[in-house]
């Protein structure tokens, strides 16, 4: 039986329009700071990218800085800025801020000075999703730009980070936006492409892709793809809960990314369940992907309130346009199948199941 992809928040699997785009680009000779012909062809493919993402995303109107990919976007938004955010923020956006802003047990940020905060739109472990605050100045929007229906211009934040590769264009790419008349400060100088505030000869290639990912994205909202989604994800759910007595799905109920279920199953380690999946045929993963491999706890949910046995039990499971209703009703079973399998091997003090 063929393997099944279910860590889409991890990595969206490349669009074929952002493959078509990436080709054609290969094919543009040159490079786009040069003022000769081929040099102008370069930039116009650029600047038609940089439109073409603006109006896909609703930032007509603001200026959009590519970048390496949604961490660099992060440390340009957020350097040396002194902002502050919660614990269950990114580590590419924690790292440079103060994390001291308060999250309730079910993921929930009170920003009380958004002018100097940063905060995610939707958690890309937990799916779930905030209220932002107007004048808000850094806003991770990342697993929800090709997923929610959002607008940078009407999201009331003064800059975005984007990643092309959750949204089904390639890796390493990503961009900043930024409302105009702001402006940051250079982390990687040189050139001064990017408008001055990033360095670097632009990836035309990813660009274009990154471009064209994003407006297949949106015509996916527009066809309401992803509310075909969060049906195959409500299945998956009920499966889960049926096969596995006392499993929590958390923030079930609450707002949250259309295709995410997070699990908790206290007695069997997420590396343990990601390791057992794959074994069966199913990707899937303990958290976030820059945080896969570690033996802590998920930063997360720890923020959250949740004590180290059950953070560290926790299982993401992430769909996609064209997982089917027989595909998740194939992973619960072989979940069940393997969660029993663990739990009969721990001893009666770690086997109990989990409570809301």
């Amino acid at each position: 039986m063929s393997r099944l992809y279910l860590d889409w928040n991890a990595s969206a699997p490349l669009r074929p329009e952002a493959r078509a785009a990436m080709v054609a680009a290969m094919d543009v000779t040159g490079n786009a700071s040069a003022v000769h012909a081929e040099g102008r062809a370069v930039r116009a493919l650029i600047e038609r990218a940089r439109a073409q993402l603006a109006a896909a995303l609703g930032g007509e109107g603001a200026d959009i800085v590519f970048t390496s990919g949604a961490t660099e976007a992060a440390a340009l938004a957020c350097a040396g800025r002194g902002l502050q955010c919660a614990g269950i923020e990114h580590d590419a956006v924690a790292a440079w801020c103060r994390v001291d802003v308060p999250v309730d047990a079910k993921g929930r940020v009170n920003v009380a000075e958004p002018a100097i905060s940063a905060l995610q739109l939707a958690n890309s472990e937990t799916g779930i999703v905030q209220d932002l605050p107007e004048g808000l100045a850094v806003c991770d929007m990342t697993q929800a730009f090709g997923k929610l229906p959002v607008a940078f211009n009407w999201a009331g934040c003064d800059m975005a980070l984007a990643s092309a590769h959750k949204l089904g264009g390639p890796a390493g790419v990503g961009a900043l936006i930024l409302r105009r008349g702001l402006d940051v400060a250079a982390q990687i100088k040189g050139g001064g492409q990017e408008m001055g505030r990033r360095a670097g000869t632009e990836n035309g290639i990813g660009i274009a892709g990154f471009a064209a990912a994003a407006e297949a994205a949106a015509r996916d909202l527009v066809d309401g793809v992803w509310e075909q989604v969060a049906e195959i994800r409500n299945i998956l759910e009920k499966a889960l809960e049926a096969a596995c007595p006392g499993i929590i799905c958390l923030g079930k109920g609450a707002a949250r990314l259309p295709n995410t279920v997070c699990l908790i199953t206290p007695g069997w380690k997420g590396e343990s369940q990601v390791m057992a999946m794959d074994l069966a045929g199913f990707a899937v993963s303990a958290g976030s992907a820059c945080s896969s491999g570690k033996v802590t706890a998920s930063r997360v949910l720890s923020a959250m309130g949740m004590d180290a046995r059950a953070a560290g039990s926790a299982l993401r499971v992430s769909l996609g346009p064209g997982v089917t209703r027989e595909d998740v009703l194939r992973f619960a079973e072989a979940f069940g199948q393997a969660r029993k399998r663990a739990l009969a091997r721990l001893g009666p003090g770690d086997a109990h199941p989990a409570t809301a």
